[in-house]
């Protein structure tokens, strides 16, 4: 599994940048882990991005994960009901 980190800043002042980051892993091929040890900030918008992420990958048939979410990505995860979609909650994202 590939792993691409995350960035500490998930904030909406920053969800251009993010998005500029993934769509260059978009295509590819193999599991992708988004580990995201380094998230200190979290944002509704930056939420949104890797959910959009996570789904487009799964419809060209790539598998994608967060891996190693801290506390507050979860939990903000949790809330918004991606925790599943991301992967959160997996025994490999803690």
């Amino acid at each position: 599994m590939t792993a691409l980190p995350l960035p500490s800043d998930l904030g909406i002042e920053h969800v251009t940048d993010l998005q500029a980051v993934l769509r260059e892993h978009l295509d590819d091929a193999g599991p992708l882990s988004l580990t995201g040890d380094r998230v200190e900030r979290v944002h509704t918008a930056g939420l949104q991005i890797l959910h959009d992420f996570v789904r487009e990958r799964a419809q060209k048939g790539h598998s994608t994960v967060v891996t190693l979410a801290p506390p507050g990505l979860a939990d903000a995860a949790r809330q918004l009901a991606l925790a599943c979609s991301l992967g959160v909650d997996a025994p490999s994202a803690a």
